[in-house]
């Protein structure tokens, strides 16, 4: 069994795989990460294990974590099964990466897009030759209602993922309208731009607000949570096999 872990910028979500087959997922504070893995890696027999780490943590924990089991930490240098085109490869977002290599495993000689909405939306495109040519980063919806809190002299900050009207009646809802449309109506845009120059087109939606976005978007997209850990899992598979 395999052990993938994504660690984020407040939580970690770990997920353990038999071959492609999801067994176990878990999703827990970041400060109790080495507990938690080694709760999972007594339950489970594990003959892999790596890590994303996109919210950092220090050197102290990762030791302890690789006394339960030494893992392998996703970074621009791993083998990957796909063309990394990116012109500052280097850079690229472990996230980002492991994104796309689930894209490829998942649909094959496809062009796919990845929009992966939670703190940053990402937005990552590989094409039918499996060559990943990079994407876009734009600021995700909890980001937007700190930004006119912070920035700004009497705006109240919103956490909110409902939308009444489109017409905001009060301020609250001039914010919730502004930030929400502006969303849906930023990624339909791109996702028609995608469309204009390929055609065949697939596009897959991941991240924390999966299940609010789904329902708002017009194009017809394929909606998974999981996919960032099921793309962790094969990085791995692929690395195992080298």
């Amino acid at each position: 069994m395999n052990l993938a872990i994504d660690i984020g910028n407040t939580r970690v979500k770990a997920a353990v795989f038999e071959e492609d087959k999801l067994i176990e997922l878990l999703i827990f504070d970041k400060k109790i990460i080495v507990s938690e893995i080694k709760k999972i890696t007594k339950k489970h027999t594990i003959s892999g294990g790596i890590i994303s780490n996109v919210g950092s943590i220090s050197e102290r924990k990762m030791a302890q974590l690789n006394k339960s089991f030494n893992f392998t930490v996703i970074s621009a240098s791993l083998k990957v099964p796909f063309h990394n085109l990116y012109k500052t490869p280097n850079t690229l977002g472990v996230d980002r990466i492991a994104l796309v290599a689930a894209a490829v495993k998942q649909f094959p000689k496809t062009n796919v897009l990845i929009i992966d909405a939670g703190t940053c939306i990402t937005f990552d495109f590989v094409d039918v030759k499996a060559n990943y040519l990079g994407g876009a980063i734009s600021p995700g919806i909890k980001m937007r209602y700190k930004a006119l809190h912070k920035f700004t002299a009497n705006l109240p900050l919103i956490d909110a993922l409902e939308l009444d009207d489109f017409i905001g009646k009060n301020t609250e809802e001039s914010i919730i309208s502004g930030v929400l449309n502006g969303v849906q109506n930023e990624i339909n845009g791109i996702i028609e731009d995608y469309y204009l120059k390929y055609l065949d087109l697939t596009v897959v939606l991941t991240g924390g607000d999966t299940n609010f976005l789904s329902k708002q978007l017009k194009s017809s997209i394929f909606a998974n949570q999981n996919f960032l850990l099921e793309g962790l899992n094969e990085i791995l598979k692929f690395n195992q096999h080298k």
